[in-house]
């Protein structure tokens, strides 16, 4: 569990200490999560004397990590996504470089010593209840640090504010390792804890000033993914370092306002006509959501997740194209379809208690067997993407793929 994890990071912080290079590059995830995740690692690095190039990814997709890997001798370090294709990493890095994911996704072993896999659920902890990437970030940032006589308690709030914005909480509340790196934070007065009917409310202090977390957290995704071609993942960092300045604030304001126009045109286009299947809602955006980020399609499927015209009963899920582009890579082609999936409160309750299959069981699958990509899938949030034009066939992987785990 805790104690195997924080083994395992401390033989990897051994092993990045004697790498003969000092230069990192840092590949997270978009959201608060990834965000916060990338902030602690940045400090942390920065700290120990590495020179670091930052890089935010939507996903790891396959023709990003070609491109990653077109270079050797390098230390690499992918966060809040990669766990589940350590070992495709691994053939693609053949050995040239020193790879570490620190992710909290369902995942598999590397079965490479220069692949280093620090994934919750390869350890036995649940990513989308006992800890975030953001707080293994903390825990690998802790280790780091006290290797040269520091800690990483300073950070603590940012872990607990990526698990927040991931929203894995039980009967309200973090619990788990996350609960555990909470204490930490209230100790050091970085977060505020308010008991209330629906179990916690959380505030957080970012740069001497507290806010609510969960507006934080909404502001995050709104940099992160609204604003992804906008320098928004950049301006996210600024954020956890510095808090909600007056421009920060204008600029979430401003591309909250855009983001509200799009959804709200999509909604009342879902409310005269979704796809249904036996098992699913289906429904695809094509380019309708530019400029935002691919990330918005899961955040547009959770929040109509529980709406009226939906049946509670029935997995909800939507398609983006991809732009042909990744700030700071420029244009690659992808040809791909983002699909995100996300569950009712009610099939929520029923994915925790095993009585239906959670997403990660069945849609990784049904995305192999078209031959597309799949790399961070929960059992109540899951993404893959396939190529433009398998969106239907995709639709039918699933319901053979639930027919094989007993949903008639």
């Amino acid at each position: 569990m805790k104690d195997d994890l924080i083994t395992a990071v401390e033989k990897a912080v051994q092993k990045l200490e004697n790498y003969p290079s000092n230069k990192i590059s840092l590949f997270h995830h978009n959201d608060t999560d990834g965000l916060t995740s990338g902030t602690i690692l940045l400090h942390a690095f920065d700290a120990a004397e590495y020179e670091v190039s930052r890089y935010s990814l939507e996903k790891p997709y396959p023709q990003v990590l070609e491109k990653i890997f077109s270079k050797t001798g390098q230390i690499i370090i992918f966060t809040d996504f990669a766990g589940k294709i350590a070992p495709l990493i691994a053939q693609i890095n053949n050995g040239e470089n020193l790879v570490l994911i620190i992710d909290h996704h369902p995942a598999e072993k590397s079965g490479d010593d220069s692949v280093i896999n620090l994934d919750g659920e390869l350890f036995g902890l649940k990513g989308d209840r006992d800890i975030s990437a953001s707080v293994t970030c903390f825990l690998f940032a802790d280790v780091l640090l006290k290797s040269i006589g520091m800690n990483a308690d300073s950070l603590s709030h940012l872990g607990i504010l990526g698990a927040i914005g991931d929203g894995f909480l039980v009967d309200g509340a973090l619990s788990g390792v996350n609960r555990e790196v909470m204490k930490i934070a209230e100790r050091h007065k970085l977060i505020r804890v308010e008991k209330n009917d629906l179990g916690e409310k959380y505030y957080i202090i970012l740069g001497r000033v507290e806010y609510s977390a969960s507006e934080i957290c909404i502001a995050l995704d709104t940099l992160g993914g609204v604003g992804y071609y906008q320098n928004g993942t950049a301006l996210g960092i600024e954020l956890c370092q510095k808090g909600l300045t007056p421009s920060l604030e204008k600029l979430v304001n401003d591309l909250n306002r855009k983001k509200e126009e799009i959804f709200s045109r999509e909604i009342n286009n879902l409310k005269k006509k979704i796809n249904t299947t036996k098992n699913l809602h289906w429904f695809n955006v094509h380019e309708r959501f530019k400029p935002m980020g691919v990330k918005m399609i899961g955040v547009f499927c959770n929040i109509i997740k529980n709406m009226d015209f939906l049946d509670e009963t029935k997995y909800l899920a939507g398609f983006q194209a991809v732009p042909n582009e990744v700030p700071g890579f420029g244009e690659i082609d992808f040809n791909s379809t983002k699909i995100s999936m996300r569950v009712s409160d009610f099939l929520t309750g029923e994915i925790r208690k095993e009585v239906i299959p959670g997403l990660s069981m069945f849609l990784p699958a049904a995305t192999y067997n078209l031959g597309g990509f799949a790399d961070a899938c929960h059992g109540l949030s899951a993404a893959t993407t396939v190529k433009i034009g398998q969106e239907e066939d995709l639709i039918i992987e699933i319901e053979k793929e639930l027919v094989k785990l007993g949903r008639n």
